[in-house]
């Protein structure tokens, strides 16, 4: 039997389930188990069982229930209410001010806590009311909640990243670094679309003639409430790359931190920290129960030789390394309509990091890329996950076409800004290995 045979085989078999409804974890461990009884016989399951074993005991995997655990006490807290009193005063006289300061708070927000759906539910809750009550154009107001909830992906501390880096066999320190500036670009590129385009039409985002009077001593007070944000993401960025921490020792970290934050600003309560540990076992459950079946997945796929025939095969093509790259790009962009990122990364980055390597591309800023493409796939129609998570907050009266038509333009800003990382690729790798040094 092929590999090629067997190659074909299981990617039918798993676009097949996957079109059935059935979840992915149990469709790849499903491929996976039954693939090794019908080559291998019954027996070999026991090297299934050694891998799960060898990839569930990884020190590395501690991280993600601890920054889980940080995002959720945060978003219990309250302080992410407080951040945006104070964003309207900042920003509320400014032309497209409240969506530009919606995407300031989402950048927060992803320095934080690195979860999307927390950033994109809070401000459909707190920021999109006041839009539409100052008159902002719906799909604007859509748009930037939607493309801001996404620098979670990529800022860190990004679960999302943590993933990619323990599945591409790379430091976790290092993606967090490189994900700093292409975080802060987006964001800016973002915030200046809005402005320029509030400036060509003011109707589009009214200035808000309230807050034009607020004294400079009031607005700077108001500065009070990013301490303990401030506090938070210093004590876990500060910490990896002063090579103080280990980027699990600085989850613990932002742990201890969102607690005494939340202590702080008086608001810890004890349900709230049961409700947070309910949730980072719910997350963290569905996380590495994908994690086992993808590792069984790959295994049997790598076993068999599919991961050298599609080697072969791109040895063999005749097209220049940066067409291959970009069948990369869509492939990714194309499988984040169907499934949510941490699937993508287990199912893609094995087969694909040899790939990257044997075209001579680094695996770093092909991981920043990676993750820009899985922010694209969030906001893509019509199965984006912000679209839906954004729906669970809006109005009656607004419906799920209008955030269609926000995204849109954000949307082409991200594919600018990808284009921009592969053409300029020491725009991504240059903070690493200025800090490569430290994380040694």
């Amino acid at each position: 039997m092929t590999s090629s045979f067997i190659l074909i085989g299981m990617f039918s078999s798993l676009v097949a389930l996957m079109l059935s409804g059935a979840g992915l974890a149990f469709v790849l461990g499903a491929i996976a188990f039954l693939s090794t009884i019908f080559i291998w016989g019954p027996n070999a399951l026991i090297v299934t069982t050694l891998n799960t074993f060898e990839t569930m005991t990884s020190e590395s995997l501690m991280a993600i229930p601890l920054y889980v655990l940080m995002a959720s006490i945060l978003q219990k807290s309250g302080i992410i209410e407080d951040l945006y009193e104070a964003m309207e005063k900042w920003f509320g006289n400014l032309h497209g001010g409240l969506a530009i300061g919606t995407v300031v708070i989402c950048t927060i927000m992803a320095a934080m806590t690195g979860v999307v759906g927390a950033a994109v539910a809070a401000m459909g809750i707190l920021a999109l009311p006041s839009m539409l009550k100052r008159k902002y154009h719906p799909p604007l107001a859509l748009g930037a909640i939607c493309a801001g909830g996404t620098l979670g992906i990529l800022i860190p501390p990004s679960v999302v990243t943590i993933v990619y880096a323990i599945t591409a066999q790379i430091s976790i320190g290092k993606m967090f670094i490189a994900g700093i500036i292409p975080g802060i670009i987006l964001a800016a590129s973002y915030s200046i679309y809005i402005y320029v385009r509030a400036r060509l039409d003011p109707t589009i985002a009214p200035i808000n003639e309230d807050m034009a009077d607020i004294p400079l001593g009031e607005k700077l007070r108001a500065l009070k409430t990013l301490i303990l944000p401030f506090f938070v993401i210093i004590s876990v960025l500060g910490s990896i790359y002063a090579g103080i921490a280990t980027p699990t020792e600085a989850a613990a970290v932002g742990v201890f931190g969102a607690i005494l934050s939340s202590a702080i600003s008086g608001r810890l309560k004890v349900d709230q920290l049961s409700q947070a540990a309910a949730d980072t076992l719910r997350v963290t459950a569905m996380i590495l129960w994908i994690t086992i079946g993808a590792r069984a997945f790959i295994s049997v796929f790598v076993a068999t030789g599919g991961a050298d025939s599609i080697l072969s095969f791109v040895q063999d093509l005749e097209a220049s390394r940066w067409v291959v790259l970009a069948a990369m790009m869509f492939i990714l962009i194309l499988l984040g309509l169907f499934l949510d990122e941490i699937g993508i990364i287990l199912l893609c980055v094995p087969v694909f990091l040899p790939i990257v390597k044997l075209l001579g591309f680094d695996p770093l800023w092909f991981g920043v890329l990676f993750m820009i493409t899985a922010q694209m796939a969030y906001i893509t129609p019509p199965f984006g996950y912000t679209l839906f998570y954004l729906k669970g907050v809006l109005p009656d009266h607004i419906g799920i076409g209008q955030v269609y038509r926000g995204v849109i333009p954000f949307f082409l800003i991200q594919v600018v800004v990808l284009i921009l990382f592969i053409m300029f690729p020491q725009i991504v790798t240059w903070l690493p290995e200025l800090g490569s040094a430290q994380l040694q």
